[in-house]
């Protein structure tokens, strides 16, 4: 008798993606947009309405009552700016993806571990390609219900990009391996990144005075992990709407292909 795990019949032929002996940035997502690929920011809202960010396709918000978190339409838009501020980081660079916003976070961007744990939730249930995560959280009680959610996204093909924290402290999910976990670097190439051989943080994309979508309606310049986070999310867009087929093992392998200290 055969273990639970194993195949009753002949395996599923697989169709080759077809990459070339050298993987190149070319290859990998030259002339791509992001057209095709749904991109969720889990945040503090995006405003839809921002010249740098427009158009938003949807956007949804947790509120939490007397019982457990709740799903249901945001009427208030971004309410401390930091959704706006990556989202448009995503725009600039895979301008034809289609972004959606869920807000977990409050004004100041505070916000409850359970809700942004709902948030996460309703991203996977709703099969994006891409789920930008420029917050993490470290307390410890929902470091299991994270890591099943970030797993069940691996698994359904839902790619979660998580910035590190930017402090030296435990936090989650970006320490997960199932996820593309993101830190900062100072260069100013939008699409420089490096790959990072020694973990838990993978990569590191440009996070030092980049130029953000403001709440008041023009730009200013940010520095944090989280502004690093949307430049990864959108080269991710960018080689899905070229190679919609990859799964999340073949992107992050192409990313790990076409980091500037590997592809060099």
């Amino acid at each position: 008798m055969l273990p639970a795990w194993s195949t009753r019949g002949e395996v599923a032929t697989v169709s080759a993606v077809g990459w070339p002996e050298h993987v190149t940035r070319e290859w990998a997502w030259g002339g791509s947009t992001g057209r095709g690929v749904r991109v969720c920011v889990v945040d503090s809202g995006v405003d839809g309405d921002h010249p740098l960010v427009a158009p938003l396709e949807g956007s949804v918000a947790v509120a939490i009552g007397g019982g457990e978190p709740t799903v249901e339409k945001d009427e208030a838009g971004d309410v401390a700016g930091h959704g706006t501020a990556c989202a448009s980081v995503i725009r600039s660079l895979a301008p034809e993806c289609e972004l959606f916003s869920v807000r977990v976070l409050g004004p100041g961007g505070i916000g409850k571990g359970n809700a942004f744990v709902a948030g996460v939730r309703w991203a996977v249930e709703q099969g994006f390609d891409v789920v930008n995560l420029s917050l993490s959280t470290p307390y410890p009680e929902f470091e299991v219900l994270l890591h099943e959610l970030a797993d069940s996204a691996y698994f359904q093909r839902t790619i979660i990009v998580a910035s590190a924290h930017n402090m030296p402290v435990q936090s989650y999910p970006w320490r997960f391996s199932s996820v593309i976990s993101v830190g900062s670097h100072a260069n100013t190439g939008e699409l420089t990144f490096f790959y990072n051989p020694t973990p838990p943080v993978e990569f590191f994309a440009r996070g030092v005075d980049v130029e953000v979508a403001s709440a008041q309606g023009g730009s200013l310049r940010l520095t944090g992990n989280s502004f690093a986070t949307p430049h990864v999310s959108a080269v991710c867009a960018l080689i899905l709407g070229k190679h919609p087929q990859l799964t999340p093992f073949q992107l992050k392998s192409l990313l790990y292909l076409t980091a500037d200290n590997v592809a060099a």
